[in-house]
């Protein structure tokens, strides 16, 4: 499980994104990199992780599912995801 902060702090990078999104947008297509410079580190794309919507792990994600492998793997056991069932052969 993720400490809060690292959850929220994602949650921060994520809400700052989507606010600068348009301006850094124009910014690129008209090259202007000092402006570019100046806007928040953390409204950058690229600091965004991919985190489990459950246990919030970092590593090990799946996209597809939104989940990582471990809380994937107890949850296909469980059934509760349609459609996956362990393989057998």
């Amino acid at each position: 499980m993720a400490k809060k902060s690292v959850e929220a702090r994602q949650v921060k990078r994520a809400r700052l994104v989507a606010q600068y999104a348009e301006k850094r947008a124009a910014l690129k297509q008209a090259g202007d990199y000092a402006a570019l410079d100046l806007l928040p580190k953390n409204s950058s794309p690229v600091r965004l992780r991919n985190r489990c919507q459950l246990s919030g792990r970092p590593r090990g994600y799946m996209r597809h599912f939104g989940l990582s492998r471990n809380m994937f793997r107890d949850m296909a056991l469980d059934g509760k995801i349609p459609g996956i069932k362990k393989a057998s052969w």
